[in-house]
Order: structure tokens, then C-alpha cells, then sequence
């Protein structure tokens, strides 16, 4: 069984398909789409497949307009005893709001779906699109985490933002008891 559509009023979210996993590695190894603030390794179709095959407690979305072209994609993750959330958007798709709606929507999916206490998203420090994103989307930030990941020849630092349970309150987007089915990591193989 898969998951029921994630909607918003400008973007759908839909589990990856194995037919996305070109689409997805085609866009991870474009710099326009990865953009200045995230790690750009090539990665291979093959590569892409081993990933989607091993998700646990992970879930990747294709972010769709309304018009149903594919604009971007979006993920949860278990990230210790929370839950982390990444995003990225084809250029011309970007501040259109459709990356404050995708952010409410995961944090929705996540907070209905998961019993976890909080949701928190790493970004470039000088990312300041995606801190207006996070921001709008109820997230404070904590603080910078130095050295945190190595790209394009140097050790880079990250932003934490965070929203909790008791700040998130309820659905912003999705409706009470909107999400079910199961995910692809809770899929039978």
C-alpha cells in the first residue's frame, strides 16, 4: 500500500517511484538545481537505486505544481531521537512559496505519522532563501554547527533550525488524520 498525496494548495508531494529515480539523479547532478550551498558529488543512476532500495526511516517526495510538473524533491529522515528534513527546488521553480508549503507539509507528515518530539533541517549559513523558508514555516534557529560536512574543497558549517511538537500545535496544511497507508520503507519487498 503506498501513501496517500500529500497536498497543499500549490504543490503536491508524492512518495518516489522507482520511475522518479532517473529524474532524481539526473537533478543531483546538476549544479543549478544542487545550487551554492549543497555538497556536489556526481552520483550514478545505480547509485540512486542502492539508496531507494536501503531507505529506513527515511521517505522521499517528488514536490509537483498543481499543473503536475515535477519541481522539486523533499525527504524526512531519522536524525537521532528527531526528525530532519531536507528540499530542493529546479531554479525556476524557487520563490514561488513552493518550499515553505512542501517544509509544512513534511513537518505535518512527520509530526502525524512520527512519535518524535522534533523536526530540524541543516542549511547553509549563508542560505538565506532557505532560512526565510524555515522561518516561515514555524522553525527557529539554534545555532551553527562548525565543520560539519566537507564539500567542493573545504569543511563547511551548517545552520540548525528546529520546530518542535508542542510549537508546531497541529496541521498547518494537512488535514487531522490525512495521512495514512504506509510509507516505501514500511513497504514489503
Amino acid at each position: 500500500m503506498q501513501l496517500d498525496m500529500l497536498s497543499g494548495e500549490l504543490v503536491d508531494l508524492n512518495v518516489v517511484e522507482r520511475e522518479d529515480l532517473p529524474l532524481i539523479t539526473q537533478w543531483l547532478n546538476d549544479l543549478e538545481f544542487v545550487g551554492d550551498f549543497e555538497p556536489f558529488d556526481q552520483t550514478s543512476l545505480a547509485a540512486t537505486e542502492r539508496q531507494f532500495e536501503n531507505l529506513k526511516d527515511k521517505d522521499w517526495f517528488v514536490v509537483s505544481a498543481k499543473d503536475g510538473t515535477k519541481v522539486g524533491f523533499g525527504c524526512t529522515f531519522r536524525a537521532q531521537s528527531a526528525f530532519g528534513l531536507g528540499y530542493m527546488f529546479v531554479p525556476e521553480a524557487r520563490g514561488k512559496g513552493y518550499g515553505t508549503e512542501t517544509v509544512m507539509i513534511l513537518v505535518d507528515y512527520v509530526f502525524l505519522h512520527r512519535d518524535v518530539p522534533r523536526v530540524q533541517a541543516e542549511i547553509h549559513p549563508d542560505n538565506v532563501a532557505s532560512h526565510r523558508v524555515l522561518e516561515k514555516a514555524g522553525f527557529e534557529k539554534e545555532g551553527i554547527l562548525r565543520a560539519r560536512f566537507f564539500s567542493r574543497g573545504v569543511w563547511r558549517d551548517t545552520a540548525m533550525f528546529s520546530i518542535t511538537r508542542k510549537e508546531w500545535g497541529s496541521p498547518k496544511v494537512l488535514p487531522l488524520g490525512h495521512v495514512s497507508g504506509t510509507s516505501h520503507s514500511e513497504s514489503p519487498k
